[in-house]
């Protein structure tokens, strides 16, 4: 699907690089037809010697130059990029935004035109190709564009598709924020196991293996979590008093009130956005 498409992206940091090295590396997109900008020279060098796509210190050639362009900025600074490359966008590009946290309303009101926008949502997993990512469409898309946003972010794991409204708060505070609270949780495992006698690097190991093992199994196995949970807690046995343990400390209650924390802050940043790029807009 992507084979022939002219794909650009303006900032090539770390998402951007881990987008690029998904699609050259599965073959899903030619490194000759990936062109990249950023406003560091030693950037385009490493990813031009890395991968073999092309590069540019100018944003509007990437417009120019480009079928599908993805803008990889910072949210901070997504306005003025916005702002800059306004005239080389047309309806004929589609325009891919991964900039936490700014909603497709503020998007077209930094543009100012009617265009193909897509709005994503990649974490920090895309760098090992086990992302889990949201995407959700603007008004003027056409035909097959949503196919061919899932096929660039698919190169670095799996996407849904979602409504924005609410529904791209509620995935940043799950899936967006979600492999911060799993980091947490390997961390306070590791030292569980340190204080049981285990040395950090072994206790480290297992922890994360341990992770890594119970997320496979219930990918493959497509069993409820309960149910995988019951198959482990024998009666009387070792895991149902850990697991009580947990329920006394609300871990569920915990875990379910960040995921709500993290999703009313999404919100509230969003809303903060679009009144910035209207104002920006105006000015």
């Amino acid at each position: 699907m992507l084979q022939d498409k002219k794909i650009g992206f303006i900032g090539s940091g770390n998402m951007g690089e881990a987008l690029v090295s998904g699609l050259v590396m599965s073959k899903a997109a030619k490194p000759e037809n990936i062109i990249c900008s950023d406003i560091f020279p030693e950037t385009l060098t490493h990813i031009h010697e890395k991968y073999g796509v092309l590069t540019t210190t100018s944003n509007i050639e990437v417009c120019e130059k480009s079928e599908i362009i993805i803008y990889a900025t910072k949210p901070q600074i997504l306005g003025s990029v916005l702002k800059e490359t306004a005239p080389a966008l047309d309806k004929s590009k589609l325009v891919i935004s991964i900039a936490a946290g700014v909603p497709l309303a503020a998007i077209a009101a930094g543009l100012k035109k009617e265009l193909r926008l897509i709005r994503s949502m990649p974490n920090i997993c895309a760098f090992v190709k086990e992302s889990a990512t949201a995407i959700c469409a603007g008004q003027f898309v056409q035909e097959g564009d949503v196919e061919m946003a899932r096929a660039v972010f698919d190169s670095v794991g799996k996407t849904v598709f979602i409504q924005e409204n609410i529904l791209m708060d509620a995935f940043t505070g799950l899936s967006g924020s979600g492999p911060a609270y799993i980091f947490i949780i390997v961390d306070a495992m590791a030292d569980a196991g340190v204080k049981m006698g285990l040395s950090r690097k072994d206790s480290l190991f297992l922890s994360t293996q341990t992770v890594l093992g119970a997320a496979r199994l219930l990918l493959e196995s497509r069993e409820h979590p309960g149910q995988l949970k019951d198959r482990v807690a024998s009666p009387g046995g070792t895991a149902i008093a850990g697991i009580h343990t947990l329920e006394q400390g609300g871990l569920r209650t915990t875990l379910i009130n960040a995921v709500e924390a993290a999703t009313k802050r999404s919100m509230e940043l969003g809303e903060m956005m679009v009144k910035d790029f209207i104002k920006n807009a105006e000015d």
